[in-house]
């Protein structure tokens, strides 16, 4: 009587393990990777919930407690308007992460759309839409924010301001949205051809594949084709594009802020904060320390986090 060999036999049984499991798996042996994993969680709860946790409004002020050293009252001290720093710091964060939400979402939604179509399709739609990317990404960001925000700012204000005349609505008051609906297009409009170019290239790769074919061949539609079999086998390199994507989009920002052309006081930005840091930091450091270090923290943790993305979703590349 032959023995049976029952761990090859469980082993055969034993379902195979997904690619995503997979790849988790790896992410998690990434310290780094999990580090910036961590502070992105950590991150995203403050930009959620610190505004109800922090002990200061960020409008605030005490002009008896203005300029103000790090101590147990103030953690991050107070500016020279007395407010407390590390309340705006925290509101910032939130700052931060819509617009990087946002404008990624934004210029992913616009960059897969183009770039997978482009792919896809090929022919003279193809060389439009590469032409007109090549074209964006040859503009300067800052002269494109700039000039964007010159021109259409004051105009959006001015008509806010007379319908508020016609109104009495104090919501045409808040020039807040102003700011924000000229970052997010300005943003969303400089961001969008990486991932078009980006997943152009996972798609030229793709549609010759013999799956792709039998989908022709069993008389499927296009959309369908690319949104079931083309577009999902592409998705890895873009996840580990927009982790990158996001931290970017927050140093634009604050970027952006810090020169004047993004969101201007008194809504707090990392940016703007650092900017007026800049000004009175060799009496005052911490005006600046505070900001430049919760940014530096976040570029960090998110380009370690795309780095152990890559790793995890590309193992092969990164030997």
């Amino acid at each position: 009587m032959t023995p049976v060999n029952l761990s090859s036999t469980v082993a055969d049984d034993e379902p195979p393990v997904s690619l995503w499991r997979d790849a988790w798996h790896r992410l998690l042996r990434n310290k780094l990777a999990v580090a910036g994993l961590a502070v992105v969680i950590l991150l995203a709860f403050v930009a959620v919930f610190g505004p109800w946790l922090t002990p200061y409004d960020f409008l605030t002020q005490d002009l008896e407690a203005r300029n103000q050293a790090p101590s147990l009252a103030h953690l991050f001290g107070t500016d020279d308007l007395g407010r407390d720093v590390f309340s705006r710091v925290v509101y910032g964060t939130r700052t931060a992460f819509v617009v990087a939400i946002v404008v990624t979402t934004i210029a992913v939604a616009i960059g897969v759309t183009l770039g997978a179509m482009a792919g896809f399709f090929g022919g003279l739609f193809d060389r439009i839409v590469m032409w007109f990317t090549d074209m964006t990404m040859s503009v300067p960001n800052l002269l494109l924010v700039v000039v964007i925000n010159a021109s259409l700012k004051t105009p959006i204000t001015a008509w806010m301001e007379a319908r508020y005349q016609a109104t009495l609505n104090p919501f045409y008051r808040e020039t807040i949205w102003v700011d924000f609906l000229l970052v997010f297009g300005s943003m969303a409009l400089i961001s969008w051809p990486p991932y078009a170019r980006l997943v152009r290239a996972q798609v030229l790769s793709i549609r010759g594949r013999p799956y792709v074919t039998a989908a022709r061949a069993l008389g499927l539609t296009n959309r369908l084709i690319l949104m079931r079999y083309i577009v999902p086998n592409a998705i890895g390199p873009l996840i580990v594009s927009v982790s990158a994507g996001l931290g970017t989009a927050m140093v634009l920002e604050s970027a952006f802020s810090f020169l004047g052309v993004g969101v201007n006081p008194p809504t707090p930005s990392w940016g703007n904060m650092i900017s007026d840091g800049l000004r009175v930091w060799q009496h005052y450091p911490h005006l600046l320390a505070a900001p430049a270090a919760v940014l530096g923290l976040a570029t960090v943790a998110f380009s370690f986090l795309g780095d152990g993305l890559n790793d995890a979703l590309n193992p092969r590349g990164s030997k």
